[in-house]
């Protein structure tokens, strides 16, 4: 007779030596160990382990004086031993202000009308955010993520994040950021333009911009021509006057502690990026040099501008000669300036975006947290602290 194999469930109060307790009754019955998982919530123990039980060997007795000496509780399971079929491996990373049962329940609902099946559940924060990270099992990916998307656009209180499980989600290395509302909560070129007393016409002309109905760089020289004359001090008005997005700083120092390579890709001005880098601590920095001449702006820029292309160009650069694969990289944005940039990264996030970037991007965010893209990329909160330690500091900032 072959093997028998059989799923053996184990629930109580958690204590040490429990697993070791239940290792050694198998090992005693010359059982193996063919998978395992355990967990504990709130110091209560699962632990599920299937095991191959030798011809002819009843282990009932055994686990059981286990399980009454340890005050557990233990079930079993005889089960068809053949290997499960073959699927793909989806990450499905679910985020909210305060994710409720009916907002979990219909990102599961969509996971089932999907045909996946979810094969695990771990937290990842509850704070700045709640957010949980779900191992899906789905035998190609079709329509998972359409219907998660779905559920989330129905649901302003739900953000998804659909990713393919292996090493490539797993080993992200250089994170590229616009910065006018996305690093900071500000566009450059509405503070000089407030300062030159022509906001309301630079707004307009943004907005139009970020959403696609005009050319960037048309936009940026009809813009540039109404800061004609301002004085070179307003610049420095203007960066006094600048917001970081909430999570910006945790967001740049946890990715900084943990090996990453950050830069900043900006339509805006170098004078407010490099103080930005500076004050940051980014790897890098590319934007628009403004023209001063006799301490004036010009309302031109030197050199080539920073437009939806070249967003995308400097990512492939950078990371060519970083000697990261394009596949390990992320990008986040959140107007059709980053179009390109999106696409072109390992994954493409859209921060509190613009509808036509949220249709484009692999995922897109709308909580006002920058932080929360680090439970994307699986970094839990606890793992934000770690890197923070000894510091007292775990608010995001």
């Amino acid at each position: 007779m072959a093997d028998e194999t059989v799923l053996i469930r184990v629930t109580g109060p958690d204590r040490p030596g429990i697993t070791v307790a239940l290792m050694r009754v198998l090992d005693s019955a010359g059982a193996s160990v063919l998978d395992i998982e355990q967990i504990v919530i709130r110091n209560r123990l699962t632990l599920g382990m299937a095991v191959g039980v030798p011809a002819g060997r009843d282990l009932l007795k055994e686990v059981l004086v286990f399980g009454w000496e340890n005050r557990v509780e233990v079930d079993f399971e005889v089960l068809d031993d053949q290997p499960p079929p073959t699927s793909q491996g989806w990450i499905v990373t679910l985020l909210g202000p305060d994710l409720t049962p009916a907002e979990l329940g219909g990102a599961t609902a969509a996971i089932a009308s999907s045909g996946a099946n979810i094969n695990r559940i771990v937290r990842l924060s509850n704070y700045p955010v709640m957010s949980y990270e779900l191992l899906v099992h789905h035998p190609d990916g079709h329509g998972l993520r359409e219907s998660l998307m779905l559920a989330a656009a129905g649901n302003p209180g739900l953000d998804v994040a659909v990713q393919r499980e292996g090493l490539g989600r797993r080993a992200k290395r250089l994170v590229v950021l616009d910065v006018d509302s996305t690093l900071i909560q500000d566009e450059m070129i509405e503070l000089l333009a407030d300062e030159a007393g022509h906001l309301r016409e630079v707004r307009g002309i943004t907005d139009e911009a970020m959403a696609g109905s005009i050319d960037f760089a048309d936009s940026l020289r009809a813009r540039l021509a109404l800061l004609a004359g301002l004085d070179e001090a307003a610049v420095d008005r203007a960066w006094q006057r600048l917001r970081y997005t909430p999570g910006a700083r945790t967001f740049v120092r946890t990715l900084r502690r943990l090996g990453y390579t950050t830069v900043i890709v900006s339509g805006g001005f170098t004078r407010f990026t490099d103080r930005i880098r500076a004050d940051m601590g980014i790897d890098q920095a590319f934007a628009n040099e403004l023209e001063i001449v006799d301490g004036r702006l010009t309302g031109r820029i030197v050199g080539r501008v920073v437009d939806r292309g070249r967003k995308a160009e400097l990512l492939r650069e950078v990371a060519a000669a970083a000697g990261v694969p394009l596949a390990q990289t992320v990008a986040v944005g959140d107007g059709a300036n980053d179009l390109d940039m999106l696409s072109a990264a390992g994954l493409g996030i859209a921060f509190n975006a613009k509808p036509i970037v949220e249709q484009a991007a692999d995922t897109a965010l709308r909580v006002p947290y920058l932080d929360a893209i680090l439970f994307v990329l699986g970094i839990k909160r606890e793992d934000v602290e770690a890197a923070d330690a000894p510091s007292s500091a775990t608010v995001a900032e």
